[in-house]
């Protein structure tokens, strides 16, 4: 079994965090994991990406080939769009529903809504909302990650949170308690 994923957003947002808890499951899993370099997070407010590669057999390439991708986990809309020729077929888009608007000619929102609800498979949801409900207005990312779990299926929810468990282990257990709080209430607002 393999998943190809790929990671995306605005630099600040989390992207990297989610990379790390995801790779941290996949190491308690014992799958294999290649990682293609974060690329843009050197600038706050650039778009960031990430490929990720988990498999149960041997992966001989970091990066996903056009039409390869499994899943795009997007943290803005438009970004989530820009990595469309990634997405394989029966891909699935996940994505926050929220624009993160740091450009002068972001696409308009309408016009960007459409397009994501004219595709076959996406999931979104205004995660910053969620995070304010769950008591962690910086645990979006956290949100995201809940909902892609169920779409990632190498790994499970519960190696995902032990992964979250051990990232945030060293900021203290209420950080620890409040991300995971975060990935449960964007876990329980999706089904695959």
């Amino acid at each position: 079994m393999k998943k190809d994923i790929i990671l995306c957003g605005v630099g600040g947002q989390g992207i990297l965090s989610i990379a790390t808890v995801i790779g941290e499951a996949a190491t308690i899993a014992g799958i294999n994991l290649k990682q293609a370099e974060v690329h843009g997070m050197s600038q706050r407010g650039g778009d960031v990406q990430s490929n990720l590669r988990l498999s149960t057999e041997q992966i001989y390439s970091d990066l996903i080939p056009q039409g390869g991708a499994d899943l795009v986990i997007s943290m803005e809309p438009m970004e989530s769009l820009r990595y469309l020729p990634y997405l394989s077929k029966n891909g699935t888009i996940v994505t926050s529903s929220k624009p993160f608007i740091n450009i002068p000619n972001y696409p308009d929102e309408e016009a960007l809504q459409t397009e994501l609800d004219s595709l076959p498979s996406v999931v979104k949801l205004d995660i910053e909302s969620v995070a304010k409900d769950a008591g962690n207005v910086r645990g979006a990312n956290m949100v995201l990650l809940g909902m892609a779990a169920p779409f990632l299926e190498i790994i499970t929810v519960d190696q995902l949170r032990q992964a979250i468990a051990a990232i945030f282990a060293r900021k203290g257990e209420a950080v620890v308690e409040a991300n995971l709080k975060a990935f449960d209430m964007g876990a329980g607002r999706v089904k695959s």
